[in-house]
């Protein structure tokens, strides 16, 4: 038996180039609109950058030996999915419109790295 629980996901971890802050940047906070969270002062000098939406985090971290996450990947609730579409669309942004998953309204969309992002909208 089992005398503890899971509650959430605190964060999600992405990776990213070295060097591609500012790219993540543009893409999480001006493009999604997520805020900039200041990263702990004994990890600032890993690189990266923090963001988060409400109880969503999203962390991006830099490595050497980049791979995007092309399979795996984070999946983000979202009320208004309709809308996002739009805004999405409005901005020239390409996403991929997926109805495989029952009860679903979901696309992917890739952050500017490759990394799969999932979003979706439960019917």
């Amino acid at each position: 038996m089992m005398f503890f629980s899971y509650e959430r996901i605190d964060h999600v971890q992405l990776a990213a180039p070295v060097g591609s802050e500012d790219q993540a940047r543009e893409f999480y906070r001006d493009l999604l609109g997520f805020a900039e969270i200041e990263k702990p002062e004994q990890l600032m000098k890993n690189g990266g950058v923090w963001f988060q939406s409400g109880n969503v985090h999203v962390h991006i971290g830099v490595e050497d030996a980049f791979v995007p996450a092309k399979k795996a990947h984070p999946a983000f609730s979202v009320k208004n999915i309709e809308m996002i579409k739009t805004y999405l669309a409005g901005k020239s942004v390409d996403y991929r419109e997926d109805d495989q998953l029952p009860g679903a309204n979901r696309f992917y969309l890739s952050d500017p790295f490759g990394n799969r992002l999932e979003f979706l909208e439960w019917e």
